[in-house]
Order: C-alpha cells, then sequence, then structure tokens
C-alpha cells in the first residue's frame, strides 16, 4: 500500500482516481489546488504524488518545481494535455513519468508500481561488480540508493538515479532509448522517448560539470545513450 497525494482541479477526476487507488488499497488525500497540494505534502509527505498540470492558482508546473527544490518524492504528472512541449515542459520540472488522461485504474496503478519500484534497495549485480563504485570524481553506492560527486551528496529522482544506476552497470555499452524505456520505466508506450531524453538532461544537470559537454552520460548520435568515464 501507498500514501498517495493526488493534485487535481476537477472533481469528478478527483473522485475516480481516488476510488480506483482505494480498491487497490492506497491511502489517497485529494486536494484541488497546488497550494493545497504543498501544504498537504509538507504536513505529511507521501510515497508519491499524482498531479494534475492545469490547476487554478499556482500551476501544475510550479507546484513540481517547488516541490524538487524540497524533495525527491515521485511525481507521476496526470494530464489531458498530451502535446509534445507540454509533456516535455513537465518532464524537465521534475517529473518522473508523464500519464495522459483519460487513463485507466490499470494504468495508474502500473506506472506508479513502477515509479516506487525505483526507490526499492537493489540487489548486488554481477554486471555492475562492486556495489560502490568510483568514476573520476562521481561514487554511486548501489546497495545505498546513494550518488556523490566530489564526496557531496547528489539530490536525484528516482528516475534520475535508476538511469544512472542501469548506465554505469555497463560502461561504455550504448543503449537505445526503447531499451532504456523497458529496463528504467518498465513500459514502451509509443512517443514516451520523451521521459528517456527529459531525464538524461536532468540528470546531466546534476552529474555534469558542463552538461553541454557530457563526460558520464553521453549520446551517440543515432543510437541512444551510454555512460562513459572512462
Amino acid at each position: 500500500m501507498a500514501r498517495v497525494l493526488l493534485i487535481e482541479d476537477d472533481p469528478a477526476v478527483r473522485r475516480g482516481v481516488t476510488l480506483g487507488l482505494h480498491r487497490r488499497g492506497h491511502e489517497t488525500e485529494a486536494v484541488g489546488t497546488g497550494e493545497d497540494g504543498l501544504e498537504a505534502l509538507a504536513a505529511a509527505p507521501p510515497d508519491i504524488v499524482l498531479l494534475d498540470l492545469m490547476l487554478p492558482g499556482m500551476s501544475g508546473l510550479e507546484v513540481c518545481r517547488r516541490v524538487r527544490g524540497t524533495s525527491q518524492v515521485p511525481i507521476v504528472v496526470l494530464s489531458a494535455r498530451s502535446d509534445d512541449i507540454d509533456v516535455v515542459v513537465g518532464l524537465e520540472a521534475g517529473a518522473d513519468d508523464y500519464i495522459v488522461k483519460p487513463a485507466s485504474d490499470e494504468v495508474i496503478e502500473a506506472r506508479m508500481r513502477a515509479v516506487l519500484r525505483r526507490l526499492a534497495p537493489s540487489q548486488p549485480d554481477a554486471r555492475a561488480g562492486d556495489e560502490r563504485a568510483t568514476y573520476a570524481d562521481l561514487e554511486i553506492d548501489r546497495a545505498a540508493l546513494s550518488v556523490r560527486k566530489r564526496g557531496e551528496d547528489l539530490a536525484l529522482a528516482p528516475s534520475e538515479l535508476k538511469l544512472l544506476l542501469f548506465l554505469s552497470a555497463w560502461p561504455e555499452r550504448t543503449f537505445g532509448r526503447q531499451q532504456l524505456l523497458e529496463e528504467v520505466w518498465e513500459h514502451s508506450y509509443y512517443g514516451d522517448f520523451r521521459l528517456v531524453d527529459a531525464c538524461v538532461m536532468r540528470l546531466r544537470a546534476k552529474i555534469e560539470d558542463d552538461p553541454r559537454r557530457p563526460h558520464y552520460v553521453q549520446t551517440v548520435r543515432g543510437f541512444g545513450y551510454r555512460f562513459g568515464p572512462l
């Protein structure tokens, strides 16, 4: 069971999503504005946030940015806006996944579980060698699910962390966006390559000295991405 904070201004959608979550055993707090959502988050931090973009007053994008300023709680955008620019902006603001409404209870449940699994302690992986590894000035601790750069802890959102853990387990190997969707996001719906690109951009902003000239997460044009600190 997860504690879910639903920030959605449409009463009918709010009731429907809340009912579906309750049927699956989740404890849900539902609010109708971004301001109320931030208050609820501060009062009782949830396990995951479902966030609409089109909110009265403070927009969902601003809510996402403010949450990411202080917390790495998983955020799944739940929005009727499906244009590429809206999806990309939402992901760049810090969301871990993006669901286009209307969406079935099964889709919402599956996406939530996939995001929450990114927070689960990892098991030792022979592909990755030691649970703790250092690449130049970046230290990755797989057991503790932590990343440090020059001795300073980095605050990575769940998707950013899982993407880094996966790529670094296979140094110098190139993975296509489709492969990364299946391994990191655990789905491969049409058009969701935007999830990968936005996450790479956010990850580079946190771990690279110059995101325009990445040292760790490198682009292999026409193919995908690789971890290449060597």
